[in-house]
């Protein structure tokens, strides 16, 4: 008995005679509905009860005395702690940020010392509390009393008295910058790994060195993975502040102490730090979401990395 081998071929393929085989199928015209449950309502509603009932246990409880926060919230006082807040702040992380870079290259290095030292550095910042760093700077005069500069087992060019030199807002920003310096090595670090090496051997190879190389190509490719995390660790910079109050700088946070320890209002003026900080917080957030985008239009076909407007 033979068979036909057109009606073999179209059995093989699964396609029914007098149907084109390349014809959608019904399955593919299907609109697939989710079913609807009848709780689907209950745990917004959940949501909704819990936040009103915080709301209504905060805004509407008189022992936060919240005109009393309105009164403090521009106070002189507040807003020079506020303004040292910043300052503090800003000059840190700048510090901070220069010093990563510079850590993070050397950790690249082919020399073993220099990239050794800067192992050792990133141990030592990271591996111990930044209260306790803050407060070893504060008393720096106990294990120096005098700082010089000269010749080592030589002679000494001049010196300073350490108490005069190590003031609190110094010793605020040796801790708080070398810290953090720590910290951005690793994140400069890793967004530099982000780039594929032949970048930099490209760079090479028409003639730049190492250090233009990665000023010029692999920095400004490594951005958009470094930019995230140096946002979150500025909102953490401005938070880490509040520490300084323990030697006697007068912050934010130290301004307020000053004040309710003369007047004993203490929720009301730990209400109006944590107002500021939320601002604050708020601000910076809305700025690295917008820096973030910017570093990011290259990797999505927008422009080119790190261009202008």
């Amino acid at each position: 008995m033979q068979t036909d081998p057109a009606k073999d071929v179209e059995g093989r393929s699964g396609a029914s005679p007098g149907v084109p085989a390349d014809a959608p199928s019904t399955a593919e015209h299907l609109e697939v509905v989710p079913r609807r449950s009848a709780w689907r309502f209950l745990p917004p509603l959940i949501v909704i009860l819990i936040a009103l009932q915080i709301l209504e246990s905060i805004v509407f409880n008189p022992r936060f005395e919240w005109a009393l926060v309105g009164s403090y919230l521009f106070s002189p006082v507040i807003l020079s702690g506020l303004a040292m807040t910043l300052g503090l702040t800003v000059l840190c992380m700048v510090t901070g940020v220069v010093l990563g870079v510079v850590l993070a290259v050397m950790l690249r290095s082919n020399l073993w010392i220099v990239s050794g030292f800067a192992k050792i550095y990133i141990w030592f910042f990271r591996g111990t509390p930044i209260l306790v760093q803050l407060i070893f700077w504060y008393n720096l005069a106990a294990l120096f009393p005098d700082l010089s500069v000269g010749i080592p087992f030589g002679p000494r060019f001049f010196g300073i008295d350490t108490n005069v030199l190590v003031t609190p807002f110094v010793a605020a920003f040796l801790g708080l910058s070398l810290n953090e310096g720590a910290y951005m090595a690793e994140i400069v670090r890793a967004g530099i790994s982000s780039v594929d090496s032949g970048q930099e051997e490209a760079a090479r190879s028409i003639g730049m060195t190492h250090l233009r190389a990665m000023l010029r190509i692999v920095l400004p490719q490594a951005m958009p993975f470094i930019i995230p995390p140096t946002g979150n660790e500025t909102i953490g910079m401005l938070k880490m502040t509040s520490l300084v109050s323990v030697i006697a700088l007068s912050d934010l946070l130290y301004s307020a102490q000053a004040i309710y320890s003369r007047n004993f209002q203490v929720i009301p003026l730990l209400l109006v730090c944590c107002c500021w900080y939320l601002f604050m917080t708020s601000v910076l957030t809305v700025i690295q979401g917008r820096i973030e985008r910017h570093y990011s239009r290259g990797r999505h076909g927008g422009g080119p990395v790190g261009g202008g407007h």
